[in-house]
């Protein structure tokens, strides 16, 4: 091919040619993601729309039949938010995330260091600690429920045995909401174990070897070393703890319904009760909507971290 060639002007076809490359290397990307943007918006995105429109309606179990839903606009909202019982569930909510979210953390990193000696059936008993993500929840709260029984439960049994009266840990108004969270922080240790314990190992020995050196040892490790390294794992343990506890049901469901005397009484649990006990599905979705707002507001938090978070 000569210099002549080279230079002759592209024909229509050269350029239509070339339009039709930039647009394949335009949509690729997007056909590649084309069925995960269908399935989020059909399992995920149409869902949490229709709760939200559910939120104005009136919604009861006459409209599955009739298909008649009366738009009531925040009428819902009001009533949710007027409700003696709804400052009570958020009290209890935020009692029952800190509380289990605190204990799950500081238990599970403290385990996740224990194992990350060498000793001998340390493989077998960081599975064990698996065991309760193996047990389906309601079964784990039916167990739960005959240990912390006032009567014959295990736990004051053995208590019993040092002279402590029976404690009604499910019963009494001022303990259930202890109990139930005692439960939750058995169920999320495996969890935190599990991400810490992976954490741990991807910090560089050579790290703990240079800083001996200097006598960070010790405490002075843990602060100087594993801490740094860890915190970009513990902001996504912490806040899918968050997230995983707000919506937290079956087990307070099966321990104590909710009760006594609405002592144990969550938004998840309200929301519940409010959809399939009493069958108002419109105040039902009120306050799952609430709830995902909540939510929400935690991932933002963790999404504005991971974003400040200094890249190594």
């Amino acid at each position: 091919m000569t210099s002549a060639d080279l230079s002759l002007p592209a024909t229509a076809d050269d350029r239509r040619a070339t339009a039709l490359r930039q647009l394949l290397r335009r949509t690729t990307p997007w056909l590649f993601s084309l069925p995960a943007v269908v399935f989020v918006a059909m399992f995920f995105g149409y869902p949490i729309v229709q709760n939200v429109v559910m939120s104005f309606q009136e919604y009861t179990t006459s409209t599955f039949y009739s298909g008649h839903a009366p738009w009531v606009g925040p009428a819902n909202y009001v009533t949710i938010l007027s409700s003696y019982l709804f400052t009570t569930t958020m009290v209890n909510t935020a009692l029952f995330t800190i509380g289990s979210i605190t204990f799950q953390f500081v238990i599970g990193l403290a385990l996740a260091l224990f194992f990350r000696r060498n000793f001998p059936l340390n493989g077998f008993l960081r599975s064990m600690l698996l065991l309760p993500w193996l047990i389906p929840l309601i079964a784990s709260s039916a167990v739960w429920k005959w240990l912390l029984d006032q009567e014959s439960g295990a736990l004051n049994q053995f208590l019993g045995l040092f002279g402590v009266p029976a404690v009604p840990w499910l019963v009494d108004p001022t303990l259930a909401l202890i109990g139930v969270i005692g439960v939750n922080v058995w169920l999320g240790i495996p969890f935190n174990v599990a991400i810490l314990y992976s954490g741990l190992q991807a910090v560089p020995k050579e790290l703990y070897e240079a800083g001996s050196l200097d006598g960070a040892v010790g405490w002075r490790a843990f602060r100087h070393i594993t801490w740094p390294n860890l915190r970009s794992v513990v902001t996504v343990v912490l806040v899918l703890g968050v997230v995983y506890t707000l919506k937290v049901v079956d087990i307070i469901l099966g321990l104590t319904g909710g009760g006594p005397a609405n002592s144990t009484q969550t938004l998840a649990t309200n929301a519940y009760n409010k959809s399939f006990v009493e069958f108002n599905f419109g105040e039902g979705a009120a306050i799952s909507n609430i709830l995902i707002v909540v939510s929400l507001v935690f991932a933002l938090v963790y999404l504005f971290i991971s974003r400040r978070e200094p890249t190594a």
